[in-house]
């Protein structure tokens, strides 16, 4: 007997219903390996900036860590023969009392500071420890005799006294005794003599050259003369005065053109050459910038040269086309019922900006003002161009003078001969750096959220 035969329309449905598995099937398991490839992904990118912050925060965290003495300081008046502080006379001009003054204090620069500071160190050694003066010195800071000079000049009375002073260890004398010199190496190629190698060695073992937090990085300046006392004091003064200035130039010019631009501007040729202009110039590499601002602020218009009001401008040029691209994105997200209700109740176009549109908007346009400013703090190049890799070692007191930022004191960091003691100190000025964006960009979150809430 034969087996009944299935009907043409259930066999077709049949192999309509094993087609749509099959196909769910394919699909479900592309959706699965795209679910994969998309967590790899993600898990990837996290890895390597897991990576990059980890390699960045074991190099950079030691070097806030420094060796350092206090000694016992014997201010010898035999050494410091220095004459009483002057003291202005009754006939006496301000003129005449401040060339006194003046040569008073030079008085204090023919001083032999290192002969106490050679004697501090040897009385804060171990009992058998000995070491010629210039084994000594190599120990400590060449820095240190500018301490203890500006000691005395505040405090005269302390000559003849003996007081406890903190004293940094030189940059080799760091490096020896955190262990990033080769101790295998012969004499001839050591950065210390025998004596001083020793001298470190048992002024660790004994404690009395211990590591403390390296305030100093934040307090001082850069110096070329004693690296071990070098700082980001100036580099910062000069990146807060160069954010100042691309505060209050790009942000007003900024959202000014965006509102402009999105709300008042006629749509013709000229504003889409406008328009199209500005999305060029937020893909311009950095360095195009600094060229334009080397040729107009300092050849044209003769600016002061490694000034922080140079560096401030230059970065509005380049911050400029950030906040108007993300304003006006702002602006567009605005729902169009919002301006049709403001006109509608009689509203002018004005008042329907600026009280109706804007106040809805001020998340996303100060977001985009501080992300422009992170931005602007990091970069390098422009200011590379219009000189402020010089060295400057003092503390700018106006955006005019001669200064220092905080991405150019890293690059010259990076390139200083002292490798073994400047790398992690460029890991260090990183680390700063990172904090100060990293703040930025969590400000601007903060305060998005916090309008967000209010609006």
């Amino acid at each position: 007997m034969s087996a009944p035969s299935l009907d043409p329309e259930a066999q077709a449905n049949s192999l309509r219903r094993a087609q749509v598995r099959r196909s769910l099937t394919r699909r479900n398991r592309a959706e699965a390996r795209f679910r994969a490839l998309g967590m790899v992904s993600a898990l990837a990118a996290l890895g390597f900036v897991a990576i990059l912050f980890g390699n960045i925060l074991s190099r950079g965290i030691p070097a806030f860590w420094q060796y350092s003495a206090v000694l016992n300081v014997t201010f010898d008046p035999a050494v410091v023969r220095v004459p009483e502080r002057p003291v202005q006379g009754a006939d006496q001009s301000d003129a005449d009392y401040q060339t006194a003054l003046l040569g008073w204090q030079r008085r204090f620069s023919m001083v032999n500071w290192n002969t106490l500071i050679s004697r501090a160190v040897l009385d804060a050694a171990p009992a058998g420890v000995t070491a010629d003066q210039r084994a000594v010195l190599s120990v400590i800071d060449s820095g240190a005799r500018f301490v203890l000079r500006d000691l005395v000049l505040q405090d005269p009375s302390l000559i003849g006294q003996t007081v406890p002073v903190r004293l940094l260890a030189s940059a080799d004398a760091d490096n020896w005794a955190k262990g990033k010199l080769d101790r295998s190496l012969p004499d001839e190629r050591q950065q210390l003599s025998r004596p001083a190698r020793d001298l470190i060695d048992a002024m660790t073992t004994q404690g009395s050259l211990q590591r403390s937090f390296a305030w100093h990085l934040f307090t001082n300046v850069d110096s070329r003369a004693s690296p071990a006392s070098a700082g980001l004091a100036g580099a910062f003064v000069g990146s807060l005065y160069m954010m100042l200035v691309v505060i209050l130039a790009s942000v007003p010019i900024g959202v000014s053109s965006a509102i402009y631009l999105e709300e008042f501007a006629p749509r013709n040729r000229f504003t889409d050459v406008i328009e199209v202009n500005i999305n060029n110039l937020a893909a311009v590499p950095s360095i195009v910038f600094g060229l334009l601002g080397a040729a107009v602020f300092i050849n044209l218009f003769r600016l002061p040269l490694s000034a922080p009001l140079v560096g401030g401008l230059v970065l509005t040029l380049m911050t400029l086309p950030t906040i108007i691209i993300a304003t006006r994105s702002a602006l567009r997200a605005v729902p169009p019922s919002l301006r049709q209700a403001a006109l509608g109740i009689g509203a002018s176009r004005t008042q329907m900006v600026f009280h109706h549109v804007l106040p809805v908007t001020y998340p996303g346009i100060l977001t985009a003002s501080i992300l422009g400013v992170a931005q602007a703090l990091g970069e390098t190049a422009p200011l590379l161009l219009i000189g402020m890799n010089a060295f400057v070692a003092n503390i700018p007191a106006t955006p005019l003078e001669q200064s220092a930022a905080l991405p150019v004191q890293i690059y010259l960091w990076q390139g200083n001969e002292n490798r073994n003691f400047f790398e992690a100190r460029t890991f260090a000025a990183i680390i700063v750096l990172l904090a100060l964006m990293i703040s930025l960009n969590a400000l601007a979150i903060w305060l998005r959220g916090r309008l967000e809430r209010k609006a």
